[in-house]
């Protein structure tokens, strides 16, 4: 046993003197980088996702009090680490409207038919929440027992020749279909492919409510509140049940739907009863929580770097905690680490750096859709926007960038010299649907780079997503890499 304490003490203090020595002696940084670099303490990412990941904070549901009592408990930090607030009224809070909603109890049944001696049964299977199904977190409260009718991708696009609605009748009736287009190679069908509009779509037709059909299911809040409008997921073992009275299988009518690229739309004599118990809040306030570091040169100090990650995940329903501790508690650690490590760094950079948790990223982008179109007074210039997304999973880092300028990937390729942890680059052309929060600043012609771990991203969007998946390594190591590109970019 003895001998085994020593060998462990000894492991101990290696990895110590390793994991403090990470700009070594010949490295051509100067000291004040060196110092900033060794200073990062890897476990203290760990420790800020585990915070915000934890109870207390409810699953941080943009609007909802656990998200607000989190961003409370970030802006506390920012202001102790000494970062600038991003407005004297409101300090490191901006506000912005977010209505949501909570999803306090459902059920979700369904009857399949049967035929025996010419007469047809229906056999219920009553469904498990989060295994089976899960509400949409914008549905209203209701109830409703119906049919079923199989609407492919659920878009209606007449303009672009293609109509999933055609030729059904589904008034009164449940949609069922999955997430996706006829040709992901064509844009135009990008708008018919949001929460919001497929949604809308349905309703607009009479639908009960959409039901979504995923490989697994998971929670989303993306999406608007429509009065009396019950959408929901489920999954694909699900809909099997469901697809037995055709002879086929949810994978069988995707392949086909992939492959013929037309409509296959029929009803199902299945039915489904569903009841959910919400409440909408149309008035909520979303928060994005920023502070800033004041550039060193007294021109360029006028232009700023955003770095930032979503600070939001999809809150507490049915009794069910969504931690998001990978989603994106990680990137928002991330975040906070460089902006410690900024806020105490000397000498500061030419330009000025601004650090951002953003809300409503799970909502679709609505923080930092209404940051880049509400910059802070006396910034002449977003000079890039660097952005952290899921980076809590993996022993490695991979990042998109805009193409150009050129020193932005410079930047990064020169930090990745001395930390060794960027494992590919990949230029970054459009932004579409299932973008994360550079898309606002990305479509404003302002260079951007966004952050992610290689994963596997297990438990997406799920309760499973918590703190024991985390290695703290990536993140400290991603930080690292992050202190000197921004450094760099800043400084030039």
């Amino acid at each position: 046993m003895k001998r085994i304490k020593a060998s462990l003490l000894a492991f101990i203090f290696v990895f110590v003197v390793f994991s403090v020595s990470w700009a070594s002696e010949t490295s051509p940084l100067p000291p004040y980088l060196k110092k900033a670099l060794n200073s990062l303490d890897s476990l203290w990412p760990y420790q800020l996702v585990k915070t915000m990941a934890s109870p207390e904070f409810a699953g941080r549901l943009t609007g909802d009090e656990g998200y607000t009592k989190a961003a409370q408990w970030a802006a506390a930090r920012f202001k102790e680490w000494g970062l600038k607030p991003i407005n004297a009224a409101t300090g490191y809070l901006q506000p912005y409207p977010s209505p949501y909603t909570i999803i306090d109890e459902a059920r979700m049944s369904v009857y399949v038919p049967s035929t025996s001696g010419g007469q047809v049964e229906y056999k219920e299977v009553k469904l498990s929440p989060e295994k089976d199904f899960l509400p949409l977190l914008f549905a209203d409260s209701g109830q409703h027992t119906a049919e079923l009718v199989f609407v492919g991708w659920g878009i209606a696009a007449p303009e672009l020749n293609y109509d999933d609605y055609a030729g059904v009748d589904v008034r009164g009736k449940f949609v069922l279909c999955f997430r996706g287009t006829p040709d992901p190679t064509r844009r135009e069908f990008q708008f018919h492919d949001e929460h919001r509009t497929r949604m809308k779509v349905a309703k607009e037709k009479g639908a009960l409510g959409l039901i979504y059909i995923y490989p697994e299911v998971l929670a989303n809040p993306n999406g608007d509140w429509l009065a009396g409008f019950l959408p929901a997921i489920i999954s694909e073992k699900t809909a099997d049940l469901l697809f037995q009275e055709v002879n086929s299988s949810a994978a069988e009518l995707k392949k086909a739907l992939e492959t013929y690229k037309r409509p296959i739309s029929f009803p199902l004599k299945s039915r489904l009863t569903y009841s959910v118990s919400a409440r909408h809040f149309a008035d909520g306030v979303g928060y994005n929580v920023a502070g800033w570091v004041e550039g060193s040169d007294p021109k360029l100090k006028k232009e700023v770097i955003i770095v930032g990650g979503h600070f939001d995940h999809c809150g507490q329903h049915l009794g069910l905690l969504f931690p998001g501790a990978n989603d994106n508690a990680s990137g928002s650690a991330v975040v906070m680490t460089l902006a410690k490590t900024f806020a105490s760094l000397i000498p500061k950079p030419k330009r000025s750096v601004m650090f951002v948790l953003f809300g409503g990223e799970e909502m679709g982008l609505q923080g930092s859709t209404y940051l880049a179109q509400h910059l802070p007074a006396g910034f002449e210039k977003v000079t890039a926007m660097v952005n952290y997304d899921m980076t809590g999973e993996g022993d490695g880092a991979s990042c998109g960038l805009s193409a150009e300028p050129a020193e932005l990937k410079e930047a990064l390729a020169k930090a990745n010299e001395e930390i060794n942890i960027i494992r590919g680059m990949r230029v970054i052309r459009e932004v579409g649907v299932r973008s994360s929060d550079f898309a606002p600043f990305f479509r404003q012609g302002i260079p951007c780079v966004s952050f992610s771990s290689n994963g596997p991203h297990l438990a997406y969007h799920q309760t499973g997503d918590t703190i024991y998946r985390i290695n703290p390594e990536i993140m400290a190591s991603m930080a690292r890499v992050s202190l000197l590109a921004v450094y760099f970019l800043a400084n030039r």
